[in-house]
Order: C-alpha cells, then structure tokens, then sequence
C-alpha cells in the first residue's frame, strides 16, 4: 500500500465515493488489507455481486485495484493502492466540485455519527479502563486561518504515528484495539 493519500480532485469521483457502501468497501480494504468481493460484501451489507459493483466503481475512480492472488489465484482480490483520501481545495470552487465534496462530505458525517451512536448504545458493555480512557469532546476555539491550519498539522502529526494504516497489529500492543477518530477543525457557522 502506498503510503500517501489518493488526490481526489474530480466531482465524478467525489460522487462516486459519496455511497455508504463504497465508503465501507475502501474502509475495510484501507483497514485490513486485499479482499475478495465477497469478504468486502460482509463489512457493507451487500451481496457479493453488487459488492462487485461497487469495486468495479471504485477502480474506475482509482480508490482500489487488483491485488495479487493468494493461494490457488482463483478468486479476484482488491486492495486499496493508498492509505486514505484527500479531498483538493483548489483556488477557483465550480458549483459542480462544491456539490461533488457537500454530497461527499454529508455521507461521511453520516456514517461517523452513526458510528458514534452505535459507540454510545454499546458502552456500557466496556471495561471501565476503555470507558474512561474515550474522549468525546465538543470545544469551541478561537484562533486564525493561520492557527487553524498550524493547528491541524500539530494533530495530525500527533495521531499519525498510531493511524492504523501507519501501525500494523503486530507493531502494535498485545490488547491495542481499532479505536475511531474524528477530528472536525472548521470555521463556526452560527445557527440562524
């Protein structure tokens, strides 16, 4: 796997990523390694045939490619060729790339508060140690652009050393488990 992001910097692709399921697909694929369409078909609820779909999509876009074969080659494998995606913020915004990364963007928050919700209603089946050692925090700063940006390069290179893409299980501790970050730095908008 590379160890860079994918530049994503076509609307297509954005649309193309912004479906659950394909998010899922990447996640698990990013995660864990070469897959079949059927391993990947378990993580996003599908069938195998419309996980294969959903891979022959991504492809297109370039999010992942065939993997070597394992074991006898019979079965087609996936990986994802990078450890993440980066969105491009180039100079000029068109109305077609603004609403490529909002439909993009408004399926990855989905799925992260999902996510959240589902941390919250199985919490109580966690040790103390791991309930107290979670964080969710909301906080509001007060910084510039320049801090802002500074900001977010301090925690990002903070976290990156423990980014499961970075730090295989073996690297990692005996009991270290996949642990769900979301790290949200933007201007406030206040309510109207």
């Amino acid at each position: 796997m590379s160890q860079r992001n994918h530049l994503v910097e076509d609307p297509r692709a954005m649309r193309a990523l912004a479906h659950p399921a394909r998010l899922a697909i990447l996640g698990r694929l990013q995660t864990e390694g070469p897959a079949t369409a059927t391993e990947c078909a378990r993580v996003a609820g599908l069938s195998p045939s419309a996980c294969s779909y959903h891979l022959r999509m991504l492809a297109k876009y370039g999010f992942v490619e065939d993997a070597p074969p394992r074991g006898d080659g019979r079965e087609r494998l996936w990986r994802a060729p990078h450890r993440g995606i980066t969105i491009s913020e180039p100079d000029e915004l068109t109305s077609e790339l603004v609403e490529a990364k909002n439909v993009l963007s408004r399926t990855v928050v989905d799925q992260m508060v999902e996510e959240t919700f589902r941390y919250l209603e199985s919490s109580a089946r966690e040790s103390k140690q791991w309930r107290q050692a979670a964080l969710l925090a909301h906080m509001l700063l007060r910084v510039n652009a320049e801090e802002l940006a500074e900001l977010g390069e301090r925690v990002t290179a903070i976290l990156e050393p423990y980014l499961s893409k970075s730090r295989s299980p073996e690297e990692a501790p005996p009991d270290a488990r996949l642990i769900r970050g979301i790290v949200h730095l933007f201007p406030h908008s206040p309510a109207p």
